[in-house]
């Protein structure tokens, strides 16, 4: 198993996750030819798709999905709340698998769970993508954690983990109203880099492997300091991070175990 980000940010948000030669993409927040041209980039064509999963309704998440779907008719999951806003704005016609927040469920070969995440959607959720013995986590867009985003995520080999904003960069901010500032560090709003880093501190221990961070602000954090924050909480547990880029793939991010170059040396009489 392995997985990539698209893109991530206020401009739009997109995760995919393969394993076995099946994908499945989280949310289509960039745009219809972005999605594309981002999904060659990491080797996937677009009609190898098996599933695009929805977080939820907004802008930042499901942009794209409209003139996507004129051209690659994938089935579209999302909580049936999600699923009805959404529908609502849409032209194309797709297939619609529909579930209730918190449910358990197979699609494709992999095993979803799913959980509800405290935002300020209809409906919003997080995803926990499993296939066999590997795991993979997406929680974007919650404006604190859990006691079931944690249990939820206890036990995942790789995390796409919101860390939106670094607390005294935002307080700084002159270009947002105090009204906006009071959303995104709100219950219901976003992630700072302090509250990711603590969540990451948690799931460590418990088996976290690789770490892509994602919507990150570009006027109240930046990819150094997040990284930063997490690396000083987690004080030198073995995980890779990354930042995710609104502009950029990230590369693939595998979940396969790695082999010592000695093992080969023995099986192959020490070449």
């Amino acid at each position: 198993m392995r997985f990539a980000v698209l893109g991530s940010g206020s401009g739009g948000n997109s995760t995919i996750v393969e394993c076995d030669g099946k994908y499945l993409l989280v949310d289509a927040g960039l745009s219809a030819k972005q999605l594309n041209l981002r999904l060659e980039k990491l080797g996937v064509p677009a009609e190898k798709l098996t599933g695009i999963l929805l977080t939820h309704e907004h802008g930042d998440h499901v942009r794209g999905l409209d003139v996507f779907l004129r051209k690659c008719k994938v089935p579209i999951l999302a909580s049936i709340m999600t699923g009805r806003v959404v529908q609502e704005n849409l032209r194309e016609q797709a297939q619609w698998v529909a579930f209730e927040s918190g449910q358990k469920f197979q699609w494709e070969g992999f095993d979803l769970t799913t959980f509800s995440l405290p935002h300020d959607a209809v409906d919003p959720v997080g995803y926990v993508i499993a296939r066999g013995e590997r795991s993979v986590g997406v929680v974007t867009d919650l404006g604190h954690v859990d006691q079931q985003v944690t249990n939820a995520l206890k036990g995942v080999e790789g995390l796409v983990l919101e860390a939106n904003y670094e607390w005294q960069m935002l307080e700084a901010d002159l270009k947002r109203p105090f009204s906006t500032k009071q959303r995104i560090s709100s219950q219901h709003g976003h992630l700072s880099n302090d509250q990711a880093a603590a969540l990451v501190a948690e799931l460590v221990p418990e088996g976290l492997k690789r770490l892509i961070l994602g919507h990150l602000s570009s006027d109240c954090n930046c990819p150094i300091k997040a990284v930063e924050v997490v690396r000083e909480k987690i004080a030198g547990g073995d995980i890779e991070i990354c930042a995710a880029s609104q502009n950029e793939v990230t590369v693939w991010q595998s979940l396969e175990p790695e082999v010592d170059p000695a093992f080969y040396g023995k099986l192959f009489g020490g070449w």
